[in-house]
């Protein structure tokens, strides 16, 4: 038990530590830092995923709602994922946040991102305070709704910035697997 708790201490430690992921806009940025913000919500995306596409739409909702009190990346962890491509995707998509390259999957093997489109919340101190599904729009790796009935990320994100807990269960997220992560 001990031991699982000096990893875990580890583990976020080494989030909060600097992290620098360079982004389509020729920036680097640090995926775990907050500012002034409440907390950081990663959306792992993926071009190839046609899951994704259907969540595009409600991710830049999403930004553009919630980006003046929480900080919002796309973050892209496929290796096979260029600068270029990435960016074809941000305007195809009309994506409003920062776009993040993640192609040696540092972020996602610590956050342990496995889908794409997934959400992870992250606390000022890089803890998790949510991971999984945006909404319930698809229930399994083929079944899509014809529209969501839920808003899991949405419901987490207004707890969290009225310090209340994020409710429970958290759904996974539904759709591609990330390349190259187990």
């Amino acid at each position: 038990m001990r031991l699982l708790v000096i990893l875990t201490t580890l583990l976020f430690t080494s989030i909060a530590s600097a992290l620098e992921l360079p982004a389509t806009d020729g920036k680097s940025y640090d995926p775990a830092a907050v500012g002034d913000k409440k907390a950081v919500v990663l959306f792992f995306v993926s071009p190839f995923c046609s899951t994704t596409k259907s969540f595009m739409k409600e991710i830049n909702q999403v930004t553009a709602d919630y980006s003046d009190r929480v900080a919002v990346y796309l973050v892209h962890s496929d290796p096979e994922i260029t600068k270029e491509v990435a960016m074809e995707h941000a305007i195809l998509s009309e994506v409003k946040a920062s776009v993040l390259l993640d192609k040696e999957q540092t972020l996602a093997k610590q956050v342990q991102a496995k889908i794409t489109p997934e959400a992870i919340v992250l606390s000022p101190k890089a803890e998790t305070l949510y991971q999984g599904r945006i909404n319930d729009l698809y229930l399994g790796p083929t079944k899509r709704q014809r529209a969501a009935t839920t808003k899991d990320l949405r419901d987490a994100l207004d707890a969290i910035l009225s310090s209340k807990p994020v409710p429970a269960p958290q759904e996974p997220a539904q759709g591609c697997k990330i390349g190259g992560i187990k």
